[in-house]
């Protein structure tokens, strides 16, 4: 080998040094939206304004008619409308019929809520069980009832409960020592309730079912097939794996459920006829009569916000459950 060939030698290339490590202490930092920080604000800018528009309104009116005293003579223009400061929601508050209400309330939409989530759930698990073109017709009959006008479920309901021509009367009159021909369902509040409360039920299972269903189909099988090979049974790899992944969609639809139930009214309604009894009213009811019965307008304001400060409650405990997932996520 020559002397040039020995100058001419190549040099092997120096070794690349390695990315530098993050900084201790230090998250990542995450790339923003392509347009500013407005661009968000912009695009909701006109689903903001339609709610403005529809829901701004009438809420402002309702804050405003519940510290007035507004009655037949202010709606006619006879009176004019004086305020009255707290002196509306003091009546209100310091009325028991007011209480009793609100408990009725609170108990019949945790009844509906707890069957609906319940009986939704395991619906949601045996449609997984199933073959597919039995779930595609459990499907098809889910979505049907979900999409019945409200009036015309508790019609049939009003049919299958009648005293004299209910089927239901005719069908457990056929079992062994059951006499129920003739039997009114509504002639006690929590019998009333109760068909009430499975109207509802029967209303609101299919969209609890179908949203379970698309969650369902999100919890990894290997996760599954990993707990039951470690020894979980049925129960265990619902409550450790199926349960914490379906966390997210069982609070928001807790959450829907509760703001739903405590706000039935045409169920209550129409199935008293318009009428409802002492022992039938909820919130909603209970603020109608005293506006539209009593016409007291503006103590059925002052249920009425009251009502919406209880559902802003449970808004709230909402809110504070998501970000807690958002949290631990």
């Amino acid at each position: 080998m020559s002397a040039a060939d020995t100058t001419t030698a190549k040099v092997p290339p120096a070794r690349q040094s390695p990315p530098p490590a993050p900084a201790v202490g230090k998250k990542p930092s995450r790339r923003r939206s392509p347009g500013g920080a407005g661009t968000p604000w912009l695009l909701l800018a006109p689903c903001l304004l339609i709610l403005a528009l529809v829901l701004g309104y009438p809420l402002v009116r309702l804050v405003t008619l519940s510290f007035q005293e507004f009655g037949q003579s202010q709606l006619w223009g006879f009176k004019p409308a004086e305020s009255v400061g707290f002196d509306n929601f003091s009546k209100v508050l310091g009325d028991s019929d007011f209480w009793a209400v609100v408990v009725r309330t609170v108990v019949f939409a945790a009844g509906c809520v707890i069957f609906t989530m319940v009986a939704g759930m395991l619906i949601a698990l045996l449609l997984q069980r199933v073959s597919g073109w039995v779930k595609t017709l459990v499907n098809i009959a889910l979505v049907a009832s979900w999409g019945m006008p409200i009036i015309v479920a508790t019609t049939v309901f009003k049919w299958l409960f009648d005293a004299d021509y209910g089927i239901l009367n005719a069908l457990l009159s056929k079992l062994p020592g059951v006499e129920m021909v003739g039997h009114n369902w509504f002639a006690s509040g929590p019998q009333g309730l109760a068909v009430i409360m499975l109207l509802v039920v029967w209303g609101a299972v299919p969209f609890v079912v179908i949203t379970l269903s698309a969650g369902l189909t999100q919890v990894p099988a290997e996760l599954e097939e990993a707990a039951r090979l470690d020894g979980a049974g049925a129960w265990g790899v619902f409550r450790f794996v199926t349960l914490p992944i379906l966390k997210p969609i069982i609070v928001m639809l807790t959450t829907l459920s509760v703001i739903w139930d405590m706000g039935v009214f045409p169920q209550v309604f129409v199935m008293r006829n318009g009428h409802p009894e002492a022992e039938f009213q909820l919130l909603t009811t209970y603020s109608y009569d005293r506006a539209f019965v009593v016409n007291d307008y503006a103590q059925g304001s002052a249920i009425a916000l009251l009502t919406v400060l209880l559902l802003l409650g449970v808004v709230a405990v909402y809110m504070r459950q998501m970000l807690k997932i958002g949290d631990v996520e």
